[in-house]
Parts: C-alpha cells; structure tokens; sequence
C-alpha cells in the first residue's frame, strides 16, 4: 500500500539524481545564452520558434522529472527535510528560465504573421494551440524585469506559505476520545469518522476536527492572506480584471460557460436541499442535515473492502468500458504507483500526478477500506489514464486545463458506482444511491459555497487581512447560501478554508467550479457513452488525447456538446435530480 518512486529516481543522493541536477544546469545554461543571442532579431522565425520549442521541451521534461521526485516524497513525508531543501533548490534554478521565457514571449508578440510561420513547419504545427495561447497570453506579460522579479517574489511569498500551510496540517495531530482514552490521531484520520456508522463517533470526530484548527487558525489565516494578496497584486498588474477572469483565461474556460453552469446549479439547488433535508429526517434530526452527518451511511452496505478486493473490484469493472482502461488500473497496482496507506506525515485527501517524462501516474490516497475509498481510487485512476491517453503526446501539449481534468476521473468513478447500483438490492441500493447524491452534492452544492467564500474572499482582501473571525463568517455565510436550509445551521463548517489546500496554492485560485464542471461534462458524456457504445470508447480515447490543445469549448464539441447551452447543464442536473427522487422513494420502501 506504499508506492514505489523508484523508476524515478532511488534516493536524492543517486547518481542519477546529482547528474540530472548537473544535467538541468547546463540546458539552462544553454537556454538561456541561446535565446540572449536569437530573440533579439525576428529574422529566421520558423528556425527560432523550433529551436526554442525543442530546447524547452528538453528543460520541461527533466525539470518535471527532477520535482516530481521531492514533490511526491514530502506529500507522505512532510518533514522530510532533504526533499523541501529540492524543492528549493529546483525553484530556484526554474526562476533562471524566466527571462528566456519572457524574450520568447516578446518574440512571439512582435510576429505580424504568426499564422503563416507556423503553417511552414510540421512541428509547428503540432505546437500550434502552445504558440496561440502564447500569444493570447502576451498581453498581460509585464517587463522582463518586473517577469524576473515576480518570479523571484514568489519563493519567499506565496510558495513559502503554500509550504508552511502544508506542513501544519500535514502534522497537525487531533486530539480525540475513543474507547474513554485520550489519543493523537493525524487528521485525515479523524475525517474518515465522517463515514462511520456510529453517530456518536461522526459528532466526536466532527468535534474534535473543529478543535484542532484553534491550533492553526492563526498562521493558517497568515497564508491565506499573504497568498490571496500576491494574487491580487500580480493580477492587477498584468491587466486583468480579476483573478476570477485570470483563472477562466487560463482554463481555457470562457464566462458564458461559466454562468451557463452556475445558473444551472443554482437553479437546480432546492432538489439538493430536499434530499439534505430528507437525510436529516431519516438520522433524527429535525431542523436540517448537521455537518458532522453530511457523510452518514444510509442503508445497509456492510462490506469493507480490502485493498486487494479493492483493486480488484475497480479492474473488472473497468474492463467492462474497454480493456485498455482495465489495464492501465491493473498496471498501476501491480507496480506500485499507489500509496494507500493512511499514516502521520502523510497528507490528507488524494490526488494523481501524471509524470510525462517516465509515462507513469503516481496516485496518492487515504485507504480505510470503506466503498468511498474505492470510489476514490477509481477517481484516481481515471486522471492516471487521462495522463496514459496523452503520455505520446509532445509535453507541451499535455497540460490540460482544471475543468477538463476532472473529466475522465468522474467518468472512471460513475463506471464503478453504475455497476455497483446494478449489483445491489433494496438496502445496499438505497446506501449506494444516496453516496451518489451525496458525491454530486458535494461537487454541486458545497463546491459552490467554496466558489463563494473564494469570491467575498477576494473582494474584502483587497481592502485588508481578514481576521480568523471573518474568515470563519465568511465561510459559515457561503454555506448556508449554498446549502440553503438543506443543513441544520447550528452545525456548519467555519473552518473548511483551513481544510481545503485548493485556497493555499496562488496559481491554482477558484479551484472549485472546475471539480462541478467535471461532474456535469461527465454525465452527459456517460449519457452519451450508453447511447453510442462501442464506438464512442474509440471517441473517448481521442477527446482525452485533444484536451492538452483545445479550448473547452472546442474539445466539447468533439464529442458534439455546446458548453455555452444552459440546457446541457440542466440535462446532467436533472439526471442528478431523479436519483434524487428514487432515493426518496426507496427510503420509503424500505422503511427507513
């Protein structure tokens, strides 16, 4: 249940470690005296372009190798000293690419006639939505050297917190009464109460949970506030209007998809106050869902699994959408790209890192054994397989946007949930049926609260630090606007900014409507898939490859839907809506 990093690199003190650190300063080096010396003149500009494209992808390559390694080390060892000292040090030396970058760009922006260029080269052709967004992004590119000094800022501003809010909640122990004796247990731990059986251990977790933050309330608010006011800063002096346009630019995400989505959802919130509501009803509260019960079991679903079952369980299942997908998840296990196992150190929640230069996936995960947990890891893998699908495509051309990336991770998770659905009876559907309602409620309803915290956030930080009070009214705020009287107001969350790391990360802001447009963008395509069958998998396959270079709004339309129709995203609410209406009528019908 630990991974193995070791097709990476063995240890920092390896020869292959030391000698790809040796190897990023010379093409650094070498970058940089190439483009002091060529982009300077516009001559030769198919020959520059080419030129530097290779030279940057030879840089991106082993720079994502080389962090990959520490990055992945600290995220189960968080005091490991030798990894953070990397991790520095590699910052540090990728703040010497930036003003290439930056002559680059320059060049990029005194092209009259980019489009012609790139027609002449088949390489550039291939690079060609890289080259476009570059130009695109010219626009709010500031001096050289305001570029280098930003960079330079960054090391020992917003990453310095973004580290130190790491490490505080990654060690923050919870203190907890189990079995009439005190114990010390890490949070992600703790968290996982949320899915017991026993009530009273749900509240006690959910208690003890809100009184640890008092421990990190304070330096936590410090990040928090250092981080947003960089953002806000740098925003405002590249030229955009908000950090909210800044993220949409850089998601490839245009508003009117945006508002499209966020009407849908708010219209489409009184069915999930119903369904909050009726859970409540059904554990014995009267006046709303407590938080502490938001992840309550509903229904009979006894069995645990364990990690072999697991994995076992998701390869089948996959294999019933193609063999390709069920292989890659086979390979993923037997090789050792997961760390399951939850333990002190190691940070909370999951997430996949797709590592192109070596074409693996490394998938970190909190395995308690519970169907959540295998839900999770499904989740997982489907990013891992989004990664495998681009793994031969130029890195360039590999990064995909946030709202996409969630995409093929629901997609994975909904293969696993539908066959379980199929499998189960009365009890085990009505468990199964409400975990679905629950998931989509969570990236519906609380993910809007967190979209709206994030934007009051934004909005008071520029005129000063908020208080740990404030943060906490703010949050509590968006909550009840967003889950309505769904949730008993007495027991909401005031500290979900401290939970969430999304908020700590100044180039990943509004890191919440991408995780609802993923979950809506993937029922209609499993919609879609169960109209279509085997030949959309052949469709699937090719969209995932598209999606490192294409708008959202032209990927979609590869599978033949138009983001910008309100309509779309009421389709996927409404199938959302009618598990809502099942779920009533089987807790009817089973008495519960």
């Amino acid at each position: 249940m630990r991974w193995s990093l070791d097709d990476l690199y063995t240890s920092f003190d390896s020869e292959e470690y030391l000698a790809d650190i040796k190897k990023l300063d010379d093409i650094i080096e070498d970058f940089t005296k190439w483009s002091d010396a060529n982009l300077s003149s516009l001559d030769d500009p198919v020959y520059k372009i080419e030129t530097y494209l290779k030279k940057l992808i030879d840089y991106t390559t082993l720079f994502s190798k080389l962090t990959s390694y520490p990055s992945l080390t600290t995220s189960v060892d968080a005091k490991n000293e030798t990894a953070l000292k990397y991790l520095d040090k590699l910052h540090s030396k990728h703040i010497l690419t930036t003003k290439a970058n930056i002559k680059f760009q320059n060049f990029i922006k005194s092209l009259d006639d980019l489009d012609d260029i790139i027609e002449k080269s088949p390489f550039l052709r291939e690079h060609s939505f890289y080259l476009k967004e570059i130009e695109l992004n010219t626009r709010y590119l500031l001096s050289e050297d305001e570029e280098i000094i930003i960079s330079k800022m960054k090391n020992t501003g917003s990453r310095a917190w973004s580290k130190l809010q790491n490490v505080i909640t990654s060690t923050l122990l919870v203190d907890i009464e189990i079995d009439g004796e005190i114990k010390k247990l890490p949070l992600p731990v703790v968290r996982n109460m949320a899915y017991s059986k026993d009530a009273e251990i749900r509240k006690k977790a959910y208690e003890a949970e809100l009184n640890s933050y008092s421990k990190i309330e304070e330096s936590s608010a410090a990040a928090l506030n250092g981080i947003k006011g960089e953002v806000l800063t740098t925003s405002e002096l590249r030229g955009y209007k908000s950090p909210l346009e800044e993220t949409l630019i850089n998601s490839r995400m245009d508003e009117e998809t945006l508002d499209a989505m966020l009407n849908a959802i708010r219209e489409y919130l009184p069915y999930f106050h119903k369904y909050y509501r009726k859970k409540g009803e059904m554990l014995g509260h009267k006046n709303g869902l407590p938080f502490y019960d938001i992840f309550a079991p509903i229904g009979n679903m006894d069995r645990t699994y364990t990690y072999e079952e697991a994995r076992d369980y998701i390869v089948k299942n996959f294999r019933t959408f193609s063999d390709r997908l069920a292989d890659f998840a086979e390979n993923a296990f037997n090789s050792r790209w997961i760390d399951a196992e939850p333990r002190e150190g190691k940070r909370g929640g999951a997430f996949c890192s797709n590592i192109h230069p070596i074409k693996q996936s490394r998938i970190l995960a909190n395995f308690s054994g519970s169907f959540d947990n295998v839900l999770t890891l499904a989740h997982e893998l489907g990013h891992g397989y989004h990664g495998n699908c681009l793994k031969n495509e130029s890195i360039l051309n590999s990064r995909y946007p946030m709202p996409i990336a969630e995409t093929a991770s629901i997609f994975c998770e909904t293969i696993v949930m539908n066959a379980a659905l199929k499998e189960a009876k009365n009890e085990e559907k009505l468990n199964l049926i409400e975990k679905s309602i629950q998931d989509a409620g969570q990236v519906i309803v609380d993910i809007y609260s967190r979209f709206l915290f994030e934007s009051e956030l934004f909005e008071r930080r520029k005129d000063h630090s908020l208080s740990v009070k404030e943060l906490k009214e703010i949050m509590l705020d968006a909550q009840k606007k967003a889950y309505g009287d769904g949730l008993d107001h007495e027991y909401l969350h005031p500290y979900m900014w401290i939970n969430k790391t999304h908020y700590y990360y100044a180039e990943r802001n509004f890191y919440n409507f991408p995780y609802a447009f993923g979950l809506l963008f993937s029922k209609g395509l499993y919609a879609k898939y169960l109209e279509d069958g085997e030949g959309f998998v052949k469709e699937y396959d090719s969209f995932l490859r598209a999606t490192g270079k294409n708008s959202i709004y032209d990927v979609a339309k590869i599978m033949g839907i138009n983001v910008h129709s309100i309509d779309f995203f009421r389709s996927s609410l409404e199938l959302i809506r009618k598990d809502i209406e099942v779920f009533i009528a089987l807790e009817g019908a089973t008495g519960k």
